[in-house]
């Protein structure tokens, strides 16, 4: 045997004994990353990937939202993450500007640029859409007929008094998929009317919850009727026999799930093996998993969906909703949850009353109309639904900049405001509550 022939032979001898040396999609050790998601969507996934990529283990650290981008910018001196997977397209817009999401670019086919309004990917290629999810209502229907109460198709039907005391959400501080929520409802409606909606809404919420993954636990065992949620928590529980109905208001937005890979990422190959792993066919069909329930972005995939599935890119309803401002809603994103724990959060019990004060007079004043009364219920309503700051403050630096404290670091401006802001909340809802018994008096 030649020396050149005997070199090919050790060569290829080699690479068969060792064969992550010849394939460069070969991966080993372990895939750190932190998600929002519950162990029902991340153990169907984990099993999965691991089946794929023999001797590979997923670490799974989970961290809501907030904490997870909090967690990476704290630790970026030293990470120790591969990937940042989560529902939320500003929480990577803030990741992307601060540098801490390394650029690639997915090798999977099949995925157009869109889903409804809003682009799957990022166009600076820092992370990817591997779902799509929309924003509504989920409610209990046995808790429903137990109680009387009709099934609502719009946000402000919530805000009914019929409601009162039945619907849950959970603190868009607190949950990514919450912010989106009342992000989309302030960008569908408009600053003013949407905070209206949502703080006459608030005049009905039983609770605010800590974790998004609460709203829905309570409408699966009755706790509470009626759940403001992100679609799948909706899909899985049907899927799993509980018997809740879902609905996507006319003010919803359809937006990409997304996972990016981390910057210095140590397991970079594993990192990258995970992307392309949730972007495949047998990634995006797990996708119909009973405890995942999400949107495939491949349209492809929705040939093997279950009955009646969702599908946006076919359904005309769902490809007209709102065009969701990522770049808006990141700006503001700690001022938006800031204010909505300042006027509704920290002050439900307060708003309660208020709402109670108002549905009591309104209740009388529909048997006995009275022009003076009813323009005194009209205050109580405006009082009652007022922001102490307008739209264009709340993306004023001014304001954004009094935000921008790290974990633990609110400074001095921040807390003057969040005070201001709790005081207009106590203050107006006094008020409505005065002129809704100035109303009452006149009727009764």
């Amino acid at each position: 045997m030649t020396s050149a022939r005997l070199l090919s032979a050790v060569v290829a001898l080699s690479l068969f004994a060792c064969p992550g040396l010849g394939n460069a999609q070969a991966i080993t050790g372990k895939v750190s990353v932190v998600t929002s998601y519950a162990k029902d969507v991340t153990d169907p996934i984990k099993k999965a990937f691991e089946a794929a990529h023999p001797g590979v283990t997923l670490d799974v650290q989970n961290r809501n939202t907030n904490a997870g981008v909090k967690f990476l910018e704290e630790t970026k001196s030293n990470n120790q993450v591969d990937l940042f997977w989560a529902s939320a397209p500003d929480a990577f817009e803030a990741l992307k500007s601060r540098s801490l999401l390394q650029h690639y670019t997915p090798k999977a086919t099949g995925i157009p640029e869109k889903i409804g309004q809003f682009p799957i990917n990022d166009p600076q290629g820092y992370y990817f859409g591997f779902a799509a999810s929309g924003y509504g209502i989920m409610w209990n229907e046995r808790y429903a007929k137990a109680n009387k109460l009709p099934e609502p198709k719009e946000w402000q039907d919530l805000a009914a008094p019929v409601y009162f005391d039945h619907v849950s959400i959970a603190a868009p501080s607190r949950s990514g998929t919450t912010h989106l929520t009342i992000e989309t409802i302030l960008q569908g409606e408009g600053w003013d009317k949407g905070w209206a909606t949502l703080r006459t809404m608030a005049g009905n919420f039983r609770e605010v919850t800590e974790r998004s993954f609460g709203v829905p636990e309570a409408v699966n065992s009755g706790q509470v009727g009626y759940g403001i949620v992100i679609d799948f928590f909706a899909f899985s529980s049907q899927a799993s026999g509980f018997p809740v109905k879902f609905v996507y208001p006319g003010v919803t937005a359809i937006v990409p799930a997304n996972v990016g890979i981390v910057a210095n990422a140590p397991n970079k190959a594993g990192a990258e093996a995970f992307v392309e792993f949730l972007l495949s066919p047998q990634g995006q069909t797990l996708l119909f998993d009973p405890g995942i329930r999400r949107l495939p972005v491949n349209p492809a995939i929705y040939a093997k969906a279950p009955a009646g599935y969702p599908n946006p890119f076919t359904d005309p309803r769902l490809n007209s909703m709102v065009k969701f401002d990522v770049k808006l809603s990141e700006g503001r994103t700690n001022v938006v949850d800031a204010l909505f724990d300042q006027t509704i959060t920290f002050q439900l019990a307060d708003l309660k009353e208020t709402a109670r004060a108002i549905n009591e007079a309104a209740a009388v004043l529909a048997k006995k109309p009275n022009p003076q009364a009813e323009a005194l219920l009209k205050d109580a309503r405006a009082l009652m639904t007022a922001m102490p700051i307008t739209e264009a403050q709340a993306s004023s630096a001014e304001i954004t900049g009094a935000f921008t404290g790290g974990k633990g670091k609110k400074g001095a401006r921040q807390a003057e405001l969040e005070q201001q802001w709790a005081a207009f909340a106590k203050e107006h809802n006094a008020q409505a509550r005065a002129k809704a018994a100035d109303a009452l008096k006149l009727v009764k």
